[in-house]
């Protein structure tokens, strides 16, 4: 992290850009974390799937068996593309063909993909692949118990002989890190263990934060689920600014907290002064729309180090050009900001509980109980405003002169400590 008074630009992700913001007068900090080197994805996934951690695909998979791949969504930027043709590869070699893989998009209660972006982000595999339907789901198991909470999986996963998966391990505010086991027990699952995990009882309860999986409730029970989902195997990548910064195969468990700690080091940053505004770059493909955008106001408050003064602001660039976003999660989350009467009335109705996908709007009335949020640059400024948050043409018009300003470049992807 570099404090340069002197400095009055910086540069920030805007979709698939960058923009300059010009701060005259305001003494600014950039939270850089120290990153990695990037590596070659297909070589390190290759390297990967041979020396997985735990027994190799090829002693889990007979020839004639049935095999459905979870993959990420256009949320994530996963390099499905790579991973999906390591995977399949290393599967003909054993005698799995085409013909009995499917490839199951996780969406969770995300918009489905377009034809058009499923083969974007899966190339001459996309025929293979079909969006999750979380409504055609069976139960597969239950979470604490037969008396706990149901697990329910996509159907043609649970009909598979094996579930393999992909996944990016990054930073998650309630999980610590995405990845293993919840591309599956959330991407290709059904309400019922979203309500769980997401509701307000898990969510307060102690170990559940960003960057934290040891001793964490909410990975654990997503861990358990994924044991009922039957995940053989996944293949996961971390990445830090520059690039993808490692890849590693084989049980989930193991895997998540290999490249968890490789990302936890690479992306930490100490912070040491209270400042008047943190200004938190997105860029695509999060700032799509204001469900995926307002990751970056939680991350920033509620990590484990609030950089912010008590009458700090945050102030996020983002396209939105979904506007607050088209999938249920999405909905909700905006329903209930739009709804309400001030963050405070909302947090303190939603401590009851809430309908999954609207947790969003949970931590985000949360962070702004005690902090202002401005969203700039945007497609949708009536969406921002109606989801009690400001919105300004950019990010210069949202910072007082003379500001004591923390630049995140990558919110999504710097660990504040």
């Amino acid at each position: 992290m570099a404090d340069e008074p002197g400095r009055t630009g910086v540069t920030l992700p805007l979709a698939d850009g960058t923009i300059e913001i010009d701060l005259p007068g305001c003494d600014v900090t950039v939270a850089e974390p120290a990153g990695g080197e990037p590596v070659d994805v297909r070589e390190a996934a290759a390297a990967a799937v041979a020396d997985p951690h735990g027994p190799a695909l090829h002693e889990r998979v007979e020839p004639d068996d049935t095999v459905a791949i979870v993959v990420t969504d256009v949320t994530r930027a996963t390099p499905d593309d790579v991973l999906v043709d390591v995977l399949l590869a290393e599967l003909e070699r054993v005698g799995v063909f085409r013909e009995q893989v499917t490839i199951v998009v996780g969406l969770g209660l995300h918009r489905p993909m377009t034809d058009a972006e499923i083969e974007a982000m899966l190339g001459e595999h996309a025929s293979l692949a079909v969006n999750h339907d979380p409504d055609d789901v069976v139960e597969v198991g239950r979470v604490d118990g037969i008396d706990g909470v149901p697990v329910e999986l996509n159907r043609r996963v649970a009909r598979a002989d094996r579930v393999l998966s992909t996944g990016m391990v990054e930073p998650h505010q309630y999980a610590g890190f995405s990845g293993g086991a919840k591309t599956v027990a959330i991407g290709a699952g059904s309400e019922s263990l979203i309500r769980y995990t997401h509701g307000p009882e898990m969510l307060a309860r102690d170990g559940v934060r960003l960057g934290r999986v040891a001793d964490n409730p909410f990975r654990e029970a997503v861990d358990e689920a994924g044991d009922h989902c039957g995940l053989d195997f996944c293949l996961n990548v971390t990445h830090g600014p520059d690039g993808i910064l490692g890849v590693a195969a084989g049980d989930p468990r193991t895997v998540v907290r290999d490249l968890a700690d490789s990302a936890r080091e690479a992306l930490s940053v100490p912070v040491e002064t209270d400042y008047d505004a943190v200004i938190a770059g997105v860029g695509a493909p999060k700032d799509a729309n204001l469900y995926q955008t307002s990751r970056a106001v939680t991350y920033v408050v509620l990590g484990a180090r609030n950089p912010l003064r008590p009458d700090g602001r945050v102030v996020v660039p983002a396209a939105l050009p979904e506007g607050a976003g088209q999938g249920t999660g999405d909905r909700r989350f905006y329903e209930r900001l739009a709804g309400a009467e001030s963050a405070e009335a909302l947090y303190d109705e939603m401590r009851s509980g809430y309908e999954p996908g609207a947790q969003r709007a949970f931590v985000v009335a949360r962070v702004l109980r005690d902090h202002d949020v401005y969203v700039t640059n945007s497609e949708a400024p009536e969406v921002v405003e109606a989801c009690l948050m400001e919105a300004r043409a950019t990010a210069t018009d949202a910072i007082e002169p003379g500001s004591d300003v923390l630049v995140v470049p990558d919110a999504l992807n710097t660990l504040l400590r």
